[in-house]
């Protein structure tokens, strides 16, 4: 019984997703780079309650149009906001703004509660697999569902308090996750340097928000309105303040490495040294590439678009493109190739490796039967 559920939960997420936007649409016609931007809560969802009298859907609120105010001076982002008032939004709707406008990034807002007097920032990307406790933080989350009168229709058969809905939320997004942990960290490490926070770390839990978008997606926790003292920080025009600070730093940061990521050179050929491919280990069936880059951006994969690397192929999956470097079913030469890429920039790439056209892991290719 739960495993047939699984199924139609998985049938009915990717045929909603697929309904929302049209294969080859590209960030709306624009060549800007988009950022959806969705304060959490809102209308008759008000958040955790706290005896210290803040209401999160207010400050997450505030956060956004801070956050948007200052990525807007920006020529080359677009940004798009789920909600600019006090408005109650249904999570699939946030998530349907977000496809809709084939955003580049999605970020949720929100302030952290909790029965004791903890305190400090997290930043949480969709789980890939469950504990018990990212269980207990994703309910928590995603029990506004309930809020809502359609929400059977709306979520397909989905409870918020069942692990087997929660496992199941990580098949869209997982595409985007090292991209989304990139983000995260990005943002938790500025709230530590930066402002002098106390970073509680990147985490990951099923969040139906982050799950039903099709991009790199986060979901801020700026802090717990139910310490004292962090609740008047966050409620203040000073945190407000540091805390936007510290967001528009992330993202731009996050756009300028993926930027990087794709050469623009213009090819310049060298007298470097053939490569020297060791004792070859061909794996059967199995086809490795380095991937070196991925972006919104189509770009032709030709050498002088890649620092003058030849054999790219290119891969659209959801909205990205994959670049990858190289073709072969010999791991030592793979690996050779990697560290060819690595000497032309391309420092974070890494081996992947495919059979029958399906990805899989390096190391469960390594475990083949090999010549």
């Amino acid at each position: 019984m739960k495993t047939t559920f699984l199924y139609i939960l998985v049938f009915a997420s990717c045929l909603f997703t697929s309904i929302l936007t049209p294969v080859n649409a590209l960030q709306n016609g624009s060549d800007k780079f988009v950022v959806v931007l969705d304060a959490g809560h809102g209308g008759k969802d008000p958040g955790r309650p706290t005896k210290y009298g803040y209401k999160e859907k207010n400050i997450a609120l505030k956060l956004v149009l801070a956050v948007g105010a200052e990525l807007e001076k920006n020529e080359d982002i677009k940004v798009i906001y789920t909600r600019k008032s006090d408005k109650f939004l249904q999570l699939y709707e946030r998530a349907a703004i977000a496809n809709k406008a084939d955003a580049d990034l999605f970020i949720s807002i929100h302030c952290n509660a909790h029965n004791s007097q903890a305190y400090g920032t997290e930043t949480y990307v969709l789980a890939t697999r469950a504990n018990n406790k990212n269980i207990e933080i994703a309910k928590r989350e995603n029990e506004v569902i309930f809020l809502e009168s359609n929400y059977e229709r709306n979520y397909e058969g989905f409870d918020p308090n069942s692990p087997e809905s929660l496992i199941s939320l990580n098949l869209l997004q997982e595409e985007y996750l090292d991209q989304s942990i990139q983000l995260a960290r990005n943002i938790e490490d500025n709230f530590k340097i930066d402002i002098k926070r106390k970073s509680r770390g990147v985490k990951q839990a099923g969040f139906w928000v982050l799950h039903n978008t099709y991009m790199p997606s986060v979901l801020i926790e700026t802090g717990f309105i139910t310490n004292k003292k962090e609740g008047d920080y966050l409620n203040s025009k000073k945190g407000q303040r540091d805390i936007t600070k510290s967001i528009v730093k992330a993202i731009k940061e996050y756009k300028k490495e993926l930027e990087l990521n794709i050469g623009v050179d213009v090819y310049q050929p060298d007298n470097s040294e053939a490569i020297v491919i060791d004792d070859p280990q061909i794996i059967k069936n199995v086809v490795f590439k380095v991937q070196i880059a991925a972006s919104s951006k189509g770009i032709e994969p030709k050498p002088y678009n890649f620092k003058g690397l030849s054999d790219i192929s290119r891969e659209k999956v959801g909205s990205m493109f994959r670049y990858y470097y190289g073709y072969t079913s010999d791991y030592s030469e793979i690996k050779q190739l990697q560290e060819n890429a690595k000497t032309k920039g391309y420092s974070d790439c890494f081996v992947v490796a495919f059979r029958d056209g399906k990805k899989i892991d390096v190391s469960e290719a390594l475990k083949s039967t090999s010549n």
